[in-house]
């Protein structure tokens, strides 16, 4: 009687000798002291004291180009498949470090330096004394008091989006109309809202809404003309452009919020106020905090609006950190007080997001 005999063949990942991670790691350590070297040199030559003269800054550029095909190679002589696997997100992590962590660190260097666009002396290293400069600038803590107010008034755009959006939840008639109505500021670019309707329809003299103020009893309408205004009708144009983009997510919540809660609710015998407040509203708080984080970082970047339409007046009254930094480049040429006062502000923005995500986290583990 003939036995079988069965034979397996196990399927496994080729071995990776020792003398190829051996060549795997040179080869990034090399490509990686050639990056470090002439970026040393580039440095050494921006700052004026360097043994060789670069017109540009492609010597790094062809560098880095190098040093991320070597990184690439490497990890396929390193790690087999794995390194394969890992040539897929590569491009996206060398992308981001090109784009975001260079400029990043550069804009840093610029921050130290005296570089004035209309002086004929260039970039010089200044130490801190951007940053003393920064501390004494009373226009820019200015600005960043106006941007409490701007964000506290996000809670505001939040309440009146949160009412259109039960109103375009519910059934009423040209429910589809209105929807795409409320949509339109939102398509709009607030360049041309400001000029539409803070330059027009605002307008002192012959503006529908000044002679509308004027019926209602305010004498002389000037929306821009003092502090508070001015700081009000800035927020009730950036709002009336952003809140469609809080409306239409919370719209969305509620659509895909389980409709049997609310009619046993309704059976329940639960008033609309109760339904609301009870049952709405805490199932909507994940988009809710979605919706009011996402207005906030962008809140955090006005400057088009202001910019246009009151450059900052009266007095620095509507001054954001943006538009306050963007006189700094365009009006002064003050490029290094300029990037300071950017990176001072980014630190700020990183820490105030952080601490705010921390606490819609924490909040949300307490409601769930």
């Amino acid at each position: 009687m003939a036995s079988a005999e069965t034979f397996t063949d196990p399927i496994s990942p080729d071995p990776i000798g020792g003398g190829r991670k051996a060549a795997g790691r040179a080869l990034i350590w090399g490509a990686t002291l050639l990056l470090g070297l002439v970026v040393v040199l580039q440095a050494l030559d921006a700052a004026g004291s360097g043994p060789l003269q670069f017109e540009t800054w492609r010597p790094t550029l062809y560098a880095y180009i190098v040093w991320a095909v070597a990184l690439g190679a490497a990890q396929v002589m390193i790690r087999g498949e794995a390194g394969q696997r890992a040539l897929f997100v590569l491009p996206a992590a060398l992308y981001t470090v090109a784009v975001v962590i260079f400029p990043t660190f550069f804009g840093l260097y610029i921050a130290f330096t005296d570089w004035n666009l209309s002086s004929f002396e260039g970039r010089r290293f200044n130490g801190i004394d951007n940053l003393v400069e920064l501390f004494h600038d009373a226009f820019y803590w200015k600005a960043l008091g106006n941007m409490v107010f701007y964000v506290a008034m996000v809670l505001v755009e939040y309440a009146i989006a949160f009412g259109l959006a039960l109103l375009l939840n519910a059934e009423i008639r040209a429910r589809k109309f209105w929807r795409v109505a409320f949509l339109i500021p939102f398509m709009l670019s607030p360049v041309a809202v400001s000029w539409m309707v803070g330059k027009s329809l605002m307008e002192v003299r012959f503006g529908p809404l000044a002679r509308l103020a004027k019926e209602l009893g305010w004498s002389q309408p000037n929306f821009f003309g003092s502090g508070w205004a001015a700081s009000f009708s800035i927020e009730a144009l950036d709002a009336w452009v952003s809140i469609p983009f809080i409306m239409i997510l919370l719209l969305a919540g509620l659509q895909a919020m389980p409709k049997d809660v609310q009619e046993a609710a309704r059976v329940d015998g639960a008033t609309p106020w109760q339904s609301f407040w009870k049952i709405t509203f805490p199932l909507m708080l994940p988009v809710s905090a979605t919706a009011v984080v996402l207005r906030i970082i962008f809140k955090l970047k006005l400057a088009d609006i202001v910019i246009n339409m009151t450059y900052g007046g009266p007095g620095g009254a509507t001054d954001t950190v943006s538009s306050y930094i963007f006189r700094q480049y365009r009006d002064r040429s003050n490029v290094g007080y300029g990037t300071m006062l950017a990176m001072f502000y980014l630190v700020l923005i990183i820490i105030f997001v952080t601490l705010l995500l921390n606490f819609v986290s924490k909040h949300m583990k307490k409601v769930t």
